[in-house]
């Protein structure tokens, strides 16, 4: 399997999807450019792939 290949991605669609949900509106570009550099340190990934291989019966 190709190990650059990307499981899973965040757009700025999703992003925006959420914004109008929780705040009436959507994000402008700066506000965007702030989710964009500071997301990733907000997801645990290491917890999310972990819950995901032991909640599907992936065994050692």
């Amino acid at each position: 399997m190709d190990t650059s290949k990307i499981i899973y991605s965040i757009n700025i669609e999703d992003v925006q999807n959420v914004a109008e949900e929780e705040l009436g509106r959507k994000l402008n570009n700066k506000e965007l450019k702030i989710i964009e550099d500071k997301i990733g340190d907000c997801i645990d990934w290491y917890e999310s792939i972990l819950f995901t291989i032991t909640n599907n019966g992936i065994k050692k």
